[in-house]
């Protein structure tokens, strides 16, 4: 008997042995399944979220572009370069300055509301969006009946830092609802 419980001992050892190897396989495999499982899960997020973000950049950019006072007019270029960059806010500045001057005097105000943008490309650092919008611009030169338009554009943006800056803007949709009297 004295002979045996050492092979059951070196027995018991061995299946120890094998048991916490099993174990260790099954783990690290688990592990790598949930790894592979999840990075898809979670770049799709990091996407939606880049997107939100692009898509919202967007939406206040076209806001702060075409919604001015007579009174707040004179600063519209430089509130909305924070939203421009390159060769499009040197155009945007100067159509703004060709019409500082008959605006005011006019006193023309236009206010612009986002109905819907929605990221059409995202090639980082590269977004294309479209923006649809409902502008509205009154003036005592014409009785402020209010002009009414649904406009949408296409906005080319690049990410610049942590700022997603718009480059390019073309205009899709244009459709005049101001009443004609």
């Amino acid at each position: 008997k004295p002979a045996r419980r050492p092979r059951r001992k070196i027995l018991a050892g061995k299946r120890l042995a094998i048991s916490i190897a099993v174990a260790a396989v099954l783990f690290v495999g688990s592990a790598a399944f949930a790894g592979a499982a999840v990075q898809p899960y979670l770049s799709d997020r990091a996407t939606a979220a880049t997107k939100l973000k692009v898509a919202r950049t967007a939406a206040n950019a076209i806001t702060t572009l075409w919604t001015y006072t007579p009174e707040n007019m004179d600063g519209l270029a430089d509130r909305a370069a924070a939203y421009l960059s390159g060769d499009f806010e040197a155009q945007y500045r100067k159509f703004v300055d060709a019409i500082v001057g008959p605006n005011k005097q006019a006193k023309v105000t236009n206010s612009t509301q986002v109905t819907g943008a929605a990221v059409e490309s995202l090639d980082d650092p590269n977004a294309v969006v479209i923006v649809y919008t409902n502008t509205t611009s009154t003036s005592p030169l014409t009785k402020n009946i209010p002009s009414l338009k649904y406009l949408s554009y296409r906005l080319f943006m690049k990410r610049a830092g942590g700022h997603w800056l718009v480059t390019r803007m073309t205009t899709i949709t244009s459709l005049d609802l101001t009443p004609q009297l």
